[in-house]
């Protein structure tokens, strides 16, 4: 079989996943524009939606950011190595998605950096930085999540971003910075199931409190046992990561 039957053949296969990207500033370095632009797509799209491998087109991704296909090479290597692309010889480029076992272990690994996040955040973080995270869910006060369940996702994931960046640790935000893009993708596709939304919110108003009196030992333990429930929901329901 030739190499392009086999990869028009892997072409009709992979899934279809249209990236949002626009063209990119050719006053600044092409290469890191692209990549700061590509890995930012993969963290907003949704790389869970399907069993099938999601292949990029290294043409249309140029063509899309207004550049040659040089950059976008160089930019697509550092998320190889980062571990966001998969590249397979005479097939094309894919984007990683990871198993269960793998999903379950990151947010485990989430659940100790937010959890001494928030015991950071009780020291480092101001009293009107802390208010902000209550005012996240000012739109669900006289409604359910479950009614506006795409921008209570969104508010979700805003709010525990936010607390690791209230503990003002670099270390803790760089280091949890690739785990946040499959993380992410799960929360936002598992917060619709069983009424996680509405048990959330009530999750995240007692982690608030806790904050807002300065109480580390329960804020650490209160957003450590969160994301854990996550994980043992992950690890019990979503065997379609498998």
């Amino acid at each position: 079989m030739s190499s392009e039957h086999t990869e028009a053949v892997a072409t009709r296969e992979a899934a279809s996943l249209k990236l949002a990207l626009q063209p990119i500033n050719a006053t600044l370095s092409l290469r890191d524009q692209a990549y700061a632009m590509l890995r930012q797509a993969i963290a907003d799209a949704d790389i869970y939606q399907t069993r099938e491998e999601i292949r990029l087109d290294e043409r249309v991704l140029s063509e899309t950011l207004g550049v040659s296909r040089t950059p976008v090479r160089e930019a697509m290597t550092l998320l190889e190595q980062e571990g966001f692309l998969r590249m397979v010889p005479r097939r094309g480029i894919y984007i990683v998605r990871k198993s269960k076992r793998e999903i379950v272990e990151m947010i485990q690994m989430w659940a100790a950096l937010e959890s001494m996040a928030a015991r950071l955040a009780t020291t480092n973080a101001t009293d009107a930085e802390i208010a902000k995270l209550r005012h996240m869910f000012d739109n669900f006060r006289d409604s359910t999540p479950a009614e506006h369940i795409a921008e209570y996702s969104d508010a979700n994931i805003a709010f525990h971003q936010a607390i690791v960046e209230l503990s003002k640790s670099q270390l803790i935000l760089d280091t949890i910075k690739n785990i946040f893009v499959h993380v992410r993708a799960i929360r936002r596709m598992t917060i619709s199931q069983s009424d996680r939304a509405s048990r959330s919110i009530v999750d995240h108003l007692r982690i608030i409190e806790a904050l807002e009196k300065r109480d580390t030992e329960l804020a650490e333990r209160l957003v450590r046992q969160h994301s854990l429930d996550l994980a043992a929901y992950v690890e019990k329901h979503c065997d379609f990561l498998d």
